[in-house]
């Protein structure tokens, strides 16, 4: 990759290098384009200090190329306004062009929360329109967390 920060991003989101991590998929019913989370658990402390690298490699990470299942692709990131939960959230948008022979885009919308020492990134496709996680399910999840985390 070009871009090391870019990287960086695309291995917090997965949860490269936490002790635990754990997907859950997510579909809703009238909406073929699913979402899901990646909950990722750290040893202590180190959720802050992944973050902190999230939000730094966020800082210059606008584009990025990689191949997927159709090919070749350029993925075009565009940050948003995070929602208030967890200690720490950040949200950004990755906007694929399908290419010539599709006119539409692939968007993708993550949101990113730290809840003590666990990091999770709710995800949510859509092809041709826009994409957004339930902002209240996001809620109900990161409360979940931090309620489930001992002091």
């Amino acid at each position: 990759m070009s871009d090391p920060d870019c990287q960086t991003m695309l291995d917090i989101r997965s949860g490269e290098g936490a002790s635990t991590v754990v997907f859950q998929v997510f579909n809703w019913k009238g909406d073929i384009w699913g979402g899901g989370s990646t909950l990722a658990a750290y040893e202590d402390g180190k959720a802050q200090q992944v973050f902190a690298q999230l939000k730094q490699a966020l800082g210059s990470c606008r584009s990025y190329e990689g191949t997927g299942w159709v090919g070749k692709f350029k993925a075009t990131l565009t940050m948003e306004r995070a929602p208030g939960v967890g200690e720490e959230a950040v949200r950004f948008h990755e906007t694929i062009p399908m290419g010539p022979e599709h006119p539409w885009d692939r968007n993708e919308q993550f949101t990113v929360v730290r809840a003590g020492n666990t990091i999770v990134t709710f995800t949510k496709l859509n092809v041709g329109g826009s994409a957004s996680f339930p902002a209240a399910l996001v809620n109900r999840q990161v409360e979940r967390l931090q309620n489930a985390q001992r002091p």
